[in-house]
């Protein structure tokens, strides 16, 4: 009687562990999904963020071109700055999307590896 008791012990508790193993890796998932939804996000930001930086550099090369044709320097260079500082930031935006390109890339690449472990599936060889 002991023997059967203990033994259905260790059954539920092993029973128990792969309950929430399983539990636990579908959360891994929905982490994973996340992440991508936040990497997507970001990207939108990023090219919102790159038409406004765009479209704030057209008025200041505007100035500075009517600045150098009036000779009126001190305002060119104030211009020159404001531009520089612009494509400062532009190139940090596109740095971010290349950036947030490649993480969702890879996100995509682990999510769809953690599947195919998951459920069993292999890939062909050769």
């Amino acid at each position: 009687m002991r023997r059967r008791i203990l033994f259905l012990m260790c059954f539920a508790v092993l029973g128990s562990a792969l309950a929430l193993g399983e539990e636990r890796h579908d959360r891994d998932f929905r982490n994973d999904r996340r992440d991508l939804r936040h990497d997507r996000f970001d990207r939108r930001q990023d090219r919102r963020d790159i038409y406004r930086d765009r479209r704030d550099l057209r008025p200041d090369r505007r100035d500075r071109r009517n600045d150098l044709r009036n000779r009126d320097y001190r305002d060119a260079r104030r211009d020159r700055r404001d531009i520089r500082k612009d494509e400062r930031d532009l190139r940090a935006d596109h740095r971010d999307l290349r950036h947030d390109r490649r993480d969702i890339h890879r996100d995509r690449r682990d999510l769809r590896g953690d599947r195919r472990h998951f459920h069993g599936h292999r890939r062909p060889r050769g």
